[in-house]
């Protein structure tokens, strides 16, 4: 089979990179667009032999060069988290909605047969009902939640319209290697384990019963892949869900990553560590859970990290990438 050309936005990211890695391993021609707000340099040099065009999502000439000659493009590209949303929603409107809609519309100025965007379990909102499917009604409670949906809704009418082909892949809440441990809003899996190697406390929004799927980026990776690569009837627009549906307590997840250290060669403070438990966040839902059912029938989406194996792969790389860090300063 012939070489395809893939962009993926937000290339430099943590999601995007492994995209990118997997796409050139599978001999594809890959090109990032990304401005390194949030992504990183060593990222991009993980991920291999890409072309990479620095640049803004919401800048129309730069996303025309990015998008033309391409066959898909894999939309990670975005401003993450919950608690920045609130903070500055803003932003978040004009990234992950104006910056989707710039894209969107030189897909289809150029072209481009399909586009896969990274949406957000968080669309689903504090609706009660478990596991979440793709058919439940949507009840966002934060910005970003509103801004991802409001980017499904513009893929959907594109594919409507202009018979660009759209799949939309709700996260839910994914974890592993290359993920930023630092900064305010760094997702809680990187947070806690740097902070446990650090000797520095662990903090846990609520009464640590609240509970996630947590799905490792390798499955995300696959869905994406699949995603694009599936046929599909032409000028539709699919949702799926990306998870491994299985529920995590954020206490489980504590005492999952704090034994998993302990059992291994790092400071002795790991062992004796305990968190700090604080106020729930605001824009949080309580519980989350995936029924990935359409993705497993439709893509053949067969997720391979389950909690425990990722959690084992994640913790290894950050050990690694800690013990470089330690070894460079000392």
């Amino acid at each position: 089979m012939a070489a395809r050309t893939f962009l993926v936005t937000g290339g430099a990211g943590f999601i995007g990179s492994n995209v990118a890695e997997a796409l050139v391993r599978r001999g594809d021609r890959v090109r990032v667009l990304d401005n390194f707000c949030t992504g990183k340099q060593q990222n991009l040099k993980a991920a291999g032999d890409v072309e990479l065009i620095e640049g803004d999502l919401r800048d129309p000439d730069t996303v025309a060069r990015a998008v033309r000659g391409v066959e898909g493009v894999f939309h990670q590209a975005a401003l993450r988290s919950v608690p920045r949303s609130v903070d500055d929603p803003t932003s978040t409107n004009d990234v992950n909605v104006g910056g989707t809609l710039t894209l969107l519309v030189a897909c289809r100025e150029d072209g481009v047969r399909r586009v896969v965007y990274a949406s957000s379990s968080s669309a689903y909102g504090d609706d009660p009902t478990l596991p979440k499917v793709e058919t439940l009604p949507s009840n966002p409670i934060s910005p970003y939640a509103v801004a991802k949906l409001a980017a499904e809704h513009y893929c959907r009418t594109f594919a409507r319209l202009y018979g660009l082909e759209t799949v939309s892949l709700r996260y839910f809440n994914v974890f592993g290697p290359r993920q930023d441990p630092k900064g305010a809003y760094a997702a809680v899996i990187p947070a806690w384990i740097a902070s446990l190697l650090e000797g520095q406390p662990v903090f846990i929004n609520g009464d640590g019963e609240t509970s996630r799927d947590f799905c490792h980026v390798l499955n995300v990776v696959q869905a994406n892949v699949l995603a694009a690569c599936r046929p599909m009837p032409e000028s539709t627009h699919r949702v799926y869900n990306v998870a491994v549906g299985e529920r995590t307590t954020l206490n489980q997840l504590y005492e999952l990553i704090q034994g998993s250290l302990a059992a291994l060669d790092v400071p002795g403070h790991v062992k004796s560590a305990r968190p700090t438990y604080r106020d729930f966040r605001a824009g949080d839902v309580r519980h989350s859970l995936a029924d990935t059912a359409a993705a497993r029938q439709d893509l053949g989406y067969a997720p391979t990290h389950d909690v425990q194996r990722g959690m084992r792969e994640t913790i290894a790389w950050y050990l690694q990438d800690y013990r470089k860090r330690q070894a460079k300063a000392g």
